[in-house]
């Protein structure tokens, strides 16, 4: 990516990487790459996540244990013979991509990434580094016709064939008043029957009242407010999908490699688009 290491340990990019990018604020995908380890946010933003981490360490937890549940999910759906990915609000890139897990299993898996946030969007196209398999789509996922006819989406995926829709720790991000289950209904309208759909979404599974309340209340104060709910509430937004088991469940809990008793912040499914 076309940036460098400033004195005080600050991203610098470009004019034309930086343009529209708000480095005054804290940003959730710049604060979740935080979390995994990653290097591509600001000060601000790692001032925000040790905010976060210092209300409850189950923050960083569920980041680690989403990221987790992902490579599990792509690395099963491959197994089931799908070779389109469709990642929204796929962030900074980082150790366990999609693209990477897929083609562990398929080489010629196609995969494209979807995102708001320009750190995200130009560290993901210097990773792909013009991978004809991979593309890259700076859009809003809260607008499907816009992300769907993407040259870099429509261009690389065939949606008269299965596609596997991700929506990975993002849907937390969009408010009722947006409507994130009718958004979902028009990528799903969008997918053929065998398309699946892949998605987790924070949630107060282990956190006292107090912790969310805490957490929500820090993420208000970012480019991104966070709104966690139960999973009654995640359930209208997988209408449509047969969940494959063990259904809606906290996201550790999904398929995991190991036995485990542990409940991270957050649910995690699987559903199989079936024909009607």
């Amino acid at each position: 990516m076309d940036r460098h290491r400033n004195g005080d340990d600050q991203w610098q990019l470009s004019p034309g990487a930086a343009a529209g990018l708000d480095v005054q604020h804290p940003n959730a995908a710049r604060m979740y790459d935080y979390y995994l380890g990653g290097a591509a946010n600001f000060a601000v933003d790692r001032q925000a996540a040790e905010q976060a981490l210092a209300i409850t360490p189950e923050i960083g937890r569920f980041a680690r244990a989403n990221r987790s549940f992902l490579g599990r999910a792509v690395a099963q759906l491959c197994e089931q013979g799908i070779d389109q990915f469709l990642d929204l609000g796929s962030g900074v890139p980082t150790v366990g991509n999609v693209h990477e897990i897929a083609h562990r299993h398929n080489p010629e898996a196609r995969i494209a990434y979807v995102d708001i946030e320009p750190v995200a969007v130009s560290h993901a196209r210097q990773l792909l580094d013009d991978d004809p398999l991979v593309s890259v789509t700076q859009a809003d996922i809260r607008h499907p016709g816009q992300v769907l006819a993407a040259p870099e989406v429509a261009g690389l995926l065939d949606f008269d064939r299965p596609v596997a829709v991700l929506a990975v720790a993002i849907l937390h991000f969009v408010p009722d008043t947006e409507d994130p289950a009718g958004i979902m209904a028009t990528y799903r309208d969008a997918c053929v029957p065998g398309s699946y759909l892949v998605l987790s979404h924070a949630a107060a599974i282990t956190m006292t009242a107090q912790e969310a309340s805490a957490g929500q209340e820090l993420y208000r104060g970012t480019t991104t407010p966070l709104w966690p709910r139960s999973a009654e509430e995640i359930t209208p937004m997988l209408a449509g999908y047969h969940l494959i088991e063990p259904g809606l469940v906290p996201v550790d809990q999904w398929r995991p490699d190991a036995p485990t008793d542990t409940s991270a912040n957050g649910y995690g499914a699987v559903g199989l688009l079936s024909a009607s």
